[in-house]
């Protein structure tokens, strides 16, 4: 009667434990997922990032945009000695005491297919010599004036950003989804970390339980000249030990729901618990088809483009470093008076013209040097990429294989676990009936637990890898729905 009594204790115990956890507030993996990538401080990071590459998409685009700008100095004060020339070429100091003003307003067009620059001018000048006997003031203006600008076999920054930033923006976008599928891949490890924290109390406290009841039953057989002085404190030292496992299961615990808090952004303080995410999607998984989710979806396989249209850029950007050669081109009015209105009335006809050129007569092999390293920057960026490329698909590979031996792992971790908890039983009962020794005992609750922990732990590689996956892949294999499309902004 007193062995089934102090059984009896043990399960009041293991059971009222449980009942105080139930009482808990409880989330799932789904449930913690949600709230890491709504409202965790990486997400909000991610959003952030997210918006600042969009504003620098904005700002390559205004490049293409006209720009109205004003311009000048309003006023210009200078009272000095100053260099002045004289009538008959000589140049002397004399005292200078001026006032000057200019305005200028421009409507500015570049143009991306030539690189050059066309602009549309309105200027005015003001001049003022001050002094008693001294009246000196002239208007010097340009009412309109087209100017334009035009390099010649030169580096054209405009039309390579154009093949260059719109493939950016769109990485920057689909980064993000992956970036969204990395948090939930951190948050499934802090789950786990604490779900096994929570488990491994669980265990603890259970173990204690059923050791103090052991210990209770070894001890009046003890008594009763049943077993010996060392199987007692064999059992003894097994309560002590469960003892410190239970209070290192609990800091474990503290510790572990701390970073997952501090993860999601929860503030609550109350305390909750995890539910075990037993119920595994079933899919297939074909490596072609997810290697061509990936190629369709991943922000890497763009990069790989840009990457070699960059090489191609530098050594565009070489070439035109070759030769300098300018144009410009001014055809307006402009005029000058001692009023304002002598610049605008009847104003004479303006018209410019020049063409600037840089070309090196002898640079000791310079330019060639420039070239053959832009030229072999390329070829190194080919490899690089090709190698990039391979590395990109073998991950993939590497990760359906690994996915479909963790699943046939997970079913095989779980059955052992049920045969492990009932082998436990099924020797606690026998121990109780005095068919085997405590250390045959200990060696079944060994197995118990390490049997649980492997199953948990073969939960954490499957939802691991399956998250894995959707970021590599930025596919939901479990739903079969795309993670991002092209028109998400």
């Amino acid at each position: 009667m007193s062995n089934k009594f102090f059984l009896s204790v043990c399960f009041v115990i293991v059971a009222t434990t449980m009942t105080v956890n139930a009482q808990k507030a409880q989330f799932s993996l789904g449930e913690i997922i949600d709230r890491a990538v709504q409202q965790s401080p990486a997400a909000k990071q991610a959003e952030t990032r997210k918006e600042n590459r969009y504003w620098q998409y904005r700002f390559y685009k205004s490049n293409y945009n006209p720009q109205l700008r004003l311009s000048g100095s309003a006023p210009g004060y200078a009272k000095a000695f100053d260099r002045v020339q004289q009538p008959d070429g000589t140049f002397g100091f004399v005292p200078v005491n001026q006032l000057n003003s200019q305005v200028n307003l421009g409507l500015e067009q570049p143009i991306p297919f030539t690189g050059g620059n066309v602009s549309i001018n309105s200027n005015l000048f003001y001049f003022d010599v001050l002094g008693d006997d001294i009246e000196n003031q002239i208007y010097r203006g340009s009412p309109i004036n087209i100017s334009l600008s035009q390099p010649v076999f030169a580096f054209n920054q405009l039309r390579w950003d154009k093949r260059t930033e719109p493939l950016r923006f769109e990485e920057s976008k689909r980064e993000f989804v992956e970036e969204k599928e990395a948090i939930s891949r951190q948050a499934v490890d802090l789950f786990f970390s604490y779900l096994v924290a929570q488990i491994n109390l669980q265990i603890a406290e259970f173990n204690l339980a059923n050791n103090d009841t052991i210990y209770k039953i070894e001890e009046g057989r003890y008594n009763i000249g049943t077993t010996s002085r060392n199987n007692l404190l064999q059992v003894e030292l097994q309560l002590l030990r469960s003892k410190q496992g239970v209070a290192q299961a609990k800091l474990d615990l503290e510790t572990s729901q701390l970073q997952l808090r501090s993860f999601i952004g929860l503030n609550d303080e109350t305390p909750f618990q995890l539910r075990l995410p037993e119920s595994i999607p079933q899919f297939e998984i074909n490596y072609g088809e997810a290697l061509e989710y990936a190629k369709s979806n991943r922000a890497d396989f763009l990069a790989f483009e840009r990457r070699r249209i960059e090489a191609e850029r530098e050594v565009a950007r070489a070439k035109g470093q070759r030769f300098q050669t300018n144009i410009t081109a001014t055809v307006g009015w402009n005029d000058s008076g001692d009023e304002l209105n002598d610049v605008y009335n009847d104003p004479l006809n303006e018209q410019r013209a020049n063409i600037s050129f840089s070309i090196p007569i002898m640079d000791w092999g310079r330019n060639k040097a420039r070239m053959q390293t832009a030229l072999a920057n390329e070829r190194l960026s080919d490899y690089v990429i090709a190698q990039d490329e391979l590395n990109f698909e073998q991950e993939i590979l590497t990760q359906v294989r690994q996915f479909e031996v963790l699943r046939s792992q997970l079913e095989i971790t779980k059955k052992s676990d049920e045969v492990a908890q009932e082998r436990y039983m099924v020797s606690q009962n026998r121990y109780l009936i005095g068919k085997i020794d405590i250390t045959n005992l200990n060696i079944a609750l060994t197995e118990k637990d390490d049997a649980k922990r492997s199953y948990i732990n073969a939960l954490k590689s499957f939802w691991t890898a399956y998250y894995d996956l959707r970021r590599l892949t930025l596919y939901d294999f479990a739903n079969e729905k795309l993670l991002y499309t092209p028109e998400e902004k």
